[in-house]
């Protein structure tokens, strides 16, 4: 396999299925990523509504995981973005999950040396467990891990709690998992809220050398922007400079 400094072929991969996150949520990621990404790349939305969603983007179908009929899906769906490469596209893939929140340059995920790389669990780093909001691989490949869960699917699900449990441990047994710099993609909840009490009187904010936040839990940037906790734990004052990187 070659480098992917060497591939000219860059692809932001993302998925929308359901009606929780609206268009809005793909068109603002296309705005972030074509800000902190100079050069040519293609940006796909692997899809079931692709109303409403911004030119510049491609639309393709989300592939079938192909569970009989009536077992929930539970995120599981992501494991299709393996086959995206029978659309044509050729290079190297970074997905990105629709919430995140993108404050600085991507370059360096496209540069970054290893196989597969993902968000190490910033919860329990001592597991191989990958947070799978941001992962990388070249078009084509791992392919067998989705046919593995397709063959053994309850099997898997009795084993591993979800998709990216699953994902993590089987790139792990091939020896070709590999984990971002931890400063690049930060928690939302973890990192740019302050710890109490200090959350309920100063603002979040983003941390030293962050270029994506992830939202994980309840909150998502709606949330963030406004001070919404839903129910999550951790109390948060409005973020207001979420607004100058979360538009198109």
């Amino acid at each position: 396999m070659n480098s992917v400094a060497e591939d000219t072929s860059r692809v932001i991969l993302c998925m929308k299925w359901g009606t929780k996150y609206g268009p809005e949520y793909v068109n603002r990621l296309y705005g972030m990523v074509a800000r902190h990404l100079p050069g040519p790349f293609r940006f796909v939305c692997l899809t079931d509504c692709g109303a409403g969603v911004r030119s510049e983007v491609e639309i393709f179908p989300i592939p079938s995981l192909q569970l009989p009929v009536g077992i929930p899906e539970r995120g599981w769906t992501k494991l299709t973005t393996f086959t995206a490469h029978q659309y044509g596209l050729q290079g190297t893939a970074l997905f990105l999950d629709l919430d995140v929140v993108i404050t600085g340059a991507l370059t360096p995920f496209f540069e970054a040396p290893g196989e597969f790389l993902i968000i190490h669990d910033w919860k329990r780093p001592w597991r191989v467990t990958g947070n799978s909001s941001v992962y990388r691989w070249r078009l084509g490949a791992y392919v067998d891990v989705l046919e593995k869960f397709r063959r053994e699917h309850e099997a898997v699900r009795q084993r591993f709690r979800n998709e990216q449990t699953y994902l993590s441990h089987e790139i792990h047994s091939l020896g070709q998992l590999a984990y971002w710099d931890r400063a690049w993609c930060a928690s939302y909840k973890y990192h740019c809220i302050p710890t109490w009490p200090l959350s309920y009187w100063r603002t979040p904010a983003i941390p030293p050398g962050a270029r994506i936040l992830i939202f994980h839990g309840v909150m998502n940037p709606p949330d963030a922007l406004a001070g919404r906790s839903n129910g999550n734990w951790r109390k948060a004052l409005p973020a207001p400079w979420i607004a100058e990187h979360w538009r198109e």
